[in-house]
């Protein structure tokens, strides 16, 4: 089990200064904005499990000292209790009913309906990105966490969020080498997908825990550094998550440690425990903030510091003022990022997501506090809510002010449930994949967004009139239904059932271009377009010469999966090697394109059979193919002898 970060770090709350606090002198980061600079970041732990849920770790993982037995009281290790009413799923414990007689159940990370539902909540409310927590992964949690990776994944995909692999090397004691072998051989694979976060062009990567003053983390400077620079070396963007007092070396950091923190890309102080009210924050901000920021700005290393909503279970909170305050702090400083401390730590009492809101929604005898635990009524999204106009005016969408204008319960109970969505329908289909559409519900306050359903399942949400369907098997019949919510949870019926038949496996070897109707933007000669698809690769379209632009379009007949195009030039090795520089656009109806491959430079070399290959990100339904040409190192004209088109 992992062990908590503020139950391992001995720190002294810091005192107020007096007087009033000045507002720094505008701050430029280091690096332009990418998917963490001048991003809101949120922690993600994911560590929760039920015995039940599939999850090979098998037990109250995170919720119980004791895995094998249920949480209940006395023997939990969260402090505060999950809003679970947007959760298709819960699991029982041996807590009391819930303050209004519901069952007293809990989540389960490991269901990717719960994932997907805590990246809908970062979607709806400013959440860019996300740090996926990873602990030593090679004792009996690995399993289970690798799992989780790819959850994260197919969940960041869904809804529009980036995220990154935060190590946190806590106890890991043979991290030197196993942390390098854990990314090469698992978790590089990530950075594929196509909401990994990148920086600089660089898939992000964060180790958290180098030069904390506790026996949790005993490795020595040469030791961190070695990992920073090999992480550098496989072109990774490194961020460190290090010490509250990295820069002096004091209180929670090891002596001697700077350079460690000063080979990071991106710096981010940890803050948990150690404010509890406002005068802590701005203390901080005039001892901690405005000068860390001046240190790495002169080094051209970005910043990242953290904002905290407070521990819910000691009463830190004060109703959204210590994270405004926060918010406010870091904006006037110029920071141009940071990261929330945590989205989902219920066991810390940090979490930013949905948590009860009031007794009426824990159980009756958990001793826990609620949101309103100091007599303010706070719906149980209003972290989240916070969060997301705290980001807003950190990247300058809403000016600067000290006083939180997020209203912490919206007024009036909203009982009336959202309209039918209409016309649910299908718009296309892959081996692979079932695309939906409908028309839009309608709801006295507002739609909030939309559950989708397989077979009487939750498979997504959006806030979209659309959703793909994935991870489908091919040639198979499914049948889906949508059905609307609002932001109190009420929702609709189900829509219209439609059903959606996968297409068949990919096909590797039937050229779908063989014979087809051919058009260009014209030729030279003799050397038509149907030369491209006549199967003779002694035979060439030649476009008109010293005219680029030039295109040559394959009509396949009606709208196909397609994945790739191999192309050809006379096999002769008369046709010296030539590199010509083309893009790949597709059409529905033959008048508008959109781009599937840009532009660029493929190397046609008569050694290799004069023949390139460009595959497609992913599956694309098309009729029209078009090769667009604008460059020819080995003659003033788009040339292809042979244009195929392939599904598989």
């Amino acid at each position: 089990m992992g062990v908590s970060r503020r139950a391992v770090i001995a720190t002294s709350l810091a005192g107020a200064a007096a007087g009033a606090l000045p507002i720094a002198t505008e701050a430029q980061a280091a690096s332009p904005p990418g998917d963490v600079v001048g991003k809101v970041t949120v922690g993600y732990q994911g560590w929760f499990a039920c015995p039940g849920d599939g999850a090979p770790i098998n037990g109250w993982w995170h919720y119980s000292p004791n895995w094998s037995q249920a949480p209940a009281p006395g023997a939990c290790s969260i402090t505060c209790w999950p809003d679970l009413r947007d959760f298709a799923k819960g699991y029982r414990t041996n807590f009391a009913n819930l303050g209004n007689g519901q069952p007293a159940n809990l989540f389960s990370s490991y269901d990717q309906q719960t994932v997907d539902t805590h990246f809908r909540w970062m979607q709806q409310n400013g959440c860019d990105t996300a740090g996926l927590q990873r602990f030593n992964p090679n004792g009996g949690e690995g399993a289970t966490r690798d799992a989780m990776a790819q959850k994260v994944r197919q969940a960041a995909e869904a809804y529009g969020r980036k995220f990154y692999i935060m190590y946190d090397v806590t106890w890991w004691l043979n991290m030197q080498g196993e942390i390098k072998t854990d990314w090469t051989s698992k978790m590089s694979a990530h950075t594929a997908s196509p909401a990994y976060a990148r920086q600089n062009g660089k898939p992000v990567v964060c180790i958290w825990g180098f030069g904390f003053n506790d026996d949790g983390r005993p490795f020595a400077p040469a030791a961190c550094l070695d990992v920073i620079n090999w992480f550098k070396g496989q072109g990774c963007y490194v961020i460190g998550g290090v010490p509250t007092h990295w820069r002096l070396g004091t209180d929670d950091s090891r002596a001697g440690y700077l350079d460690v923190y000063h080979a990071f890309d991106m710096v981010s102080p940890w803050m948990v425990g150690r404010i509890s009210d406002n005068a802590g924050a701005d203390w901080f901000y005039q001892n901690r903030v405005l000068p860390d920021l001046a240190d790495l700005d002169g080094r051209g290393i970005d910043y990242q510091p953290c904002v905290i909503p407070g521990d819910l279970a000691a009463g830190h909170r004060h109703h959204g003022e210590l994270m405004w305050r926060q918010f406010y702090n870091h904006t006037r400083a110029g920071v141009k990022s940071v990261y929330i401390s945590m989205f989902d730590e219920f066991n810390e009492g940090n979490q930013i997501a949905k948590t009860a809101e009031s007794a009426a929604w824990q159980p009756t005898n958990s001793g826990m506090r609620a949101l309103d635990e100091d007599g303010t009524p706070c719906s149980s999204d209003y972290y989240l809510r916070l969060t997301g106009d705290g980001g807003r005016m950190l990247k300058g969408q809403v000016a600067l002010t000290a006083t939180r204008f997020t209203v912490p319960f919206p007024t009036g109970p909203d009982q009336t449930a959202p309209s039918v969505p209409g016309s649910l329908r299908v718009t296309g289909t892959t081996d692979t994949t079932a695309a939906l559409a409908w028309n839009a519900a309608t709801d006295n306050v507002g739609v909030a967004g939309y559950r989708v359903s397989r077979g009487g399942t939750v498979i997504g949400t959006t806030t979209t009139l659309a959703f793909t369907a994935t991870g489908l098997t091919a040639s198979t019949a499914y049948t889906f239904t949508v059905a609307a919510f609002d932001a109190a949870g009420n929702a609709s019926g189900a829509s219209n059932a439609v059903t959606a038949t996968t297409a068949a496996p990919p096909d590797n070897t039937t050229n779908l271009a063989a014979g087809r109707p051919t058009a260009e933007s014209g030729h030279t000669q003799v050397y038509g377009s149907g030369n491209a698809v006549d199967g003779n690769t002694g035979t060439y379209w030649e476009s008109v010469n010293n005219a680029w632009p030039q295109w040559l379009q394959v009509d396949l007949g009606g709208a196909v999966a397609t994945r790739r195009v191999v192309l050809t030039l006379p096999p002769q090795s008369s046709w010296a090697t030539r590199t010509q520089t083309l893009s790949v656009s597709g059409s529905t109806d033959g008048g508008s394109f959109s781009t599937i491959v840009g532009s660029a430079g493929y190397t046609f070399n008569p050694a290799t059979g004069n023949t390139v290959t460009i595959a497609f990100p992913s599956a694309v339904t098309t009729r029209y193919l078009r090769l667009t040409f604008t460059a020819n190192t080995g003659w003033p004209a788009g040339q292809v002898s042979e244009f195929r088109v392939y599904n598989g």
